[in-house]
């Protein structure tokens, strides 16, 4: 039977010399992987369609043996290209999949999980990459997991207690403007390394460069 949704591409890896494994976010089915056979051949009906953060309509069937279904069609929606001309902002979108990646379970519905995510790519291509960005992912990634951390319980100072407040209650664009100083991000960056290990198990791989300062 074939199946229809809409998902963003979190990874892709090499199956075959012709065919590409695609790890999709999708807001209905939660995270699924699919393969795309003869996608990496030259004149294949995905070419220019799979690629890292793409967004796609798409469809696949289901297999009944394993975890890895067979891709069917794709429709490109949007391909996030401004993410790819700027190191930094490919860096902090491949933390925000690496993250997703460790704190979900497959094929599991994730709604709201893939609303936060295609907000913050499309306000990674519009903005320049900023660490307050990865601060507000990790914060709202945490409350939608039932991980919010309770700032009240904790030793941080009181401006960035409100820096906290306004990456967890606002928008993407708001994050953007938000002015921190470099006491206040290494602290809020110093705290969230430390509770992500604690109820993650481990930090995700990518956290140091996806925080890096803009060159």
């Amino acid at each position: 039977m074939t199946e229809s949704t809409h998902g963003i591409i979190l990874r892709t890896r090499p199956l075959t010399e012709t065919s590409l494994i695609i790890h999709w976010l999708t807001p209905d089915l939660g995270r699924i992987a699919t393969v795309a056979k003869g996608a990496r051949r030259p004149k294949s009906p995905f070419a220019g369609k799979l690629d890292l953060f793409y967004a796609a309509d798409f469809s696949f069937s289901r297999s009944r043996r394993s975890e890895l279904h067979t891709l069917r069609e794709a429709s490109l929606r949007e391909t996030h290209g401004a993410i790819r001309e700027d190191i930094l902002k490919l860096q902090q979108a491949g933390y925000a999949a690496t993250f997703i990646e460790q704190a979900t379970e497959t094929d599991t519905p994730l709604p709201e999980i893939f609303e936060l995510t295609r907000g913050f790519l499309e306000n990674l291509c519009l903005q320049p990459p900023q660490p307050q960005a990865i601060f507000a992912l990790e914060l709202k990634l945490l409350g939608e997991l039932g991980l919010a951390p309770d700032f009240e319980e904790t030793h941080l100072k009181a401006g960035t207690k409100k820096i906290i407040e306004a990456l967890q209650g606002g928008d993407w664009a708001s994050a953007s403007r938000l002015k921190l100083s470099a006491a206040q991000a290494g602290e809020l960056r110093q705290f969230l390394h430390g509770f992500i290990i604690l109820h993650l198990g481990r930090l995700p791989s990518g956290r140091l460069a996806a925080l890096a300062e803009p060159i």
